[in-house]
């Protein structure tokens, strides 16, 4: 986590919010990390989750991450969740809930959902308090 709070602090340069993930392989290397990129790539699609998630299929040569942990900041929005049930993510881990958008409990749970074909384990809240600050602070200063 400490890793993805790192990314996510290079965020607010370019006034995106800062979320920030990494992807590891199941002996814990690092095969892809990124920070939110919506603003400095006119990107939609760029959060940080995703292009993350983008480098570490670029790492291994495969779309298929089984066996893989994503780490991320704050909980997944829909899109995010469903990019890491796709990729076949055997672990999430985020820190702060999202309950305004979190796809992954807070707001609906689109990971756990039995229609999918894969569900990946889910830990939350780790080091939430710092995370959730992070979030906190940058839409405080943009009041």
């Amino acid at each position: 986590m400490r890793l993805a709070l790192a990314e996510a602090g290079l965020a607010p340069v370019t006034g995106d919010v800062p979320i920030g993930a990494v992807v590891l392989d199941a002996a814990g290397d690092v095969l892809g990390r990124d920070h939110n990129r919506r603003e400095a790539d006119a990107d939609p699609t760029g959060h940080a989750e995703v292009l993350a998630l983008r480098a570490a299929a670029a790492e291994l040569g495969t779309w298929r991450l089984e066996g893989c942990t994503l780490v991320v900041t704050m909980e997944p929005c829909s899109m995010c969740a469903g990019a890491l049930v796709l990729a076949r993510v055997e672990r999430l881990v985020y820190g702060a809930a999202d309950p305004k958008a979190g796809a992954v409990g807070s707001h609906w749970d689109l990971v756990r959902d039995r229609r999918l074909n894969h569900r990946p384990e889910v830990l939350s809240g780790l080091l939430a308090d710092e995370c959730g600050a992070l979030v906190r602070d940058f839409f405080a200063a943009q009041r």
